[in-house]
């Protein structure tokens, strides 16, 4: 998968050779394993890999076209993931936020009410009434330009990529959250 392939919507968190750690299966009959987050969506999924599978960790894949050597791709939780893919979810998260950062400045541009006391600006961690109002007030008189735009003119709002960063890592985490801005729940 790694030179010419085509972009995927899912990163590669994690690979494990040998499969699970927690798989009392001897090792030869342990088929390997990869863990991967959706870009999109921030959907975790499990794959089980064949033998003739060519996957690394931060490779793309698309889950939704049955990747060339993947012989399963299962819907997983947060809980489910191992300890190396865990600890690489907040970076990659991060890396998508760089990488698609016209997106992710858009929701600071077009958040909306969600109830008449409750707005999708304030279910950002650290973001309450006062920063919300400011927030609001700029973007009134112009769109913020990128995450540098934002911080210069909302001041308070010391790293508004890290506060997304954040906010995604507890969707991704909590399956009982009422609200959801980024990543999917149970379908």
């Amino acid at each position: 998968m790694s030179d010419a392939e085509p972009q995927g919507s899912a990163i590669v968190l994690d690979y494990l050779p040998h499969g699970r750690a927690d798989d009392d299966r001897p090792s030869y009959q342990k088929p390997p394993i990869a863990f991967a987050v959706d870009a999109e969506d921030f959907r975790l999924y499990e794959l089980t890999l064949g033998e003739d599978a060519d996957v690394r960790i931060a490779d793309r894949i698309d889950p939704e076209n049955e990747p060339e050597g993947v012989d399963r791709i299962e819907r997983i939780e947060h809980d489910d993931l191992s300890s190396g893919a865990r600890s690489e979810l907040e970076y990659v998260v991060a890396d998508l936020i760089d990488e698609e950062e016209e997106r992710f400045v858009s929701f600071y541009n077009d958040a909306q009410p969600i109830t008449l006391r409750l707005h999708q600006l304030n279910l950002l961690p650290g973001i309450g009434k006062k920063l919300r109002n400011t927030i609001l007030d700029e973007r009134k008189r112009r769109p913020f330009e990128g995450f540098e735009d934002l911080e210069e003119r909302v001041s308070g709002l010391h790293d508004p990529k890290g506060v997304l960063v954040d906010r995604i890592l507890e969707e991704i985490r909590e399956d009982e959250l009422k609200y959801r801005l980024f990543a999917t729940g149970e379908e």
